[in-house]
């Protein structure tokens, strides 16, 4: 049974959200099963069953959990997402109707870490990357391109071949295929012109202007495993970021 112990400056439930978060990494409950019940963990960790509630609704604030009434908290998943499918997915058509995009690999390539992917990665500068490139399409026309690198310890064996046969999400192909979950990212967003290979795929004419995002997307535990860069076009779409 785990305890908490020693001296910390946090509060306890966050003490417990952070003991939660590592049994999610180790991977002791899978995305979409339940975790369990605050009385039982309130024992485990020897605290009150408020505190576990607390903790709980911290990670559910996160959309690390989700609570259902009447059957329990279940960890997240990326698999069941018609309300959270566009939670990652922020580009929107401007006639106001959501479509989720068809995804095309274009390719798959290894490599190694520039020095700014490995300091966005926590990686040694040159450490075994992955890198795909796909287009997200739009009622058949290409929007976004996007530029995906991975460090290769987490993704062996992804091969286009494997991620081509999947069908949903990439970020349920990730979870499913190698129990690498994204629970959050940050973006930042910046304008630039159309080289000829974004222009060739996007089919926009050399120079056109492309709306520019890099994410970095965690994990549990706040430790990052993907670098994307994508260019979106927004001649008929627009990035949607939602406050409050």
């Amino acid at each position: 049974m785990n305890s908490v112990q020693g001296p910390s400056f946090q509060p306890l439930y966050l003490q417990i959200k952070d003991l939660l978060t590592q049994s999610l990494d180790a991977g002791e409950w899978k995305p979409g099963e339940a975790i369990p019940s605050e009385m039982v963990l309130a024992a485990r960790y020897k605290v009150s069953q408020g505190t576990v509630r607390k903790a709980i609704d911290a990670l559910a604030a996160e959309n690390i959990v989700v609570r259902r009434q009447g059957k329990g908290t279940f960890v997240a998943t990326h698999t069941e997402e018609k309300s959270s499918m566009f939670r990652f997915l922020r580009i929107r058509r401007v006639d106001g109707v959501d479509e989720y995009p068809h995804r095309r690999l274009v390719d798959i390539r290894r490599g190694k870490a520039s020095a700014e992917v490995a300091r966005l990665l926590l990686l040694r500068p040159g450490e075994a990357v992955v890198i795909l490139r796909r287009v997200l399409e739009y009622s058949d026309e290409p929007v976004v391109l996007d530029e995906i690198t991975l460090p290769a310890a987490l993704f062996k064996g992804l091969t286009k071949a494997r991620y081509d046969a999947y069908r949903g999400s990439t970020y349920s192909f990730f979870e499913t295929q190698f129990g690498v979950r994204m629970v959050r990212a940050d973006e930042r967003i910046k304008a630039i012109a159309a080289d000829p290979a974004s222009a060739e795929i996007l089919k926009v004419a050399v120079g056109t202007p492309l709306l520019a995002v890099e994410r970095v997307a965690y994990t549990y535990g706040d430790r990052p495993v993907e670098w994307r860069r994508g260019l979106c076009t927004t001649k008929n779409h627009y990035y949607l970021n939602q406050l409050g």
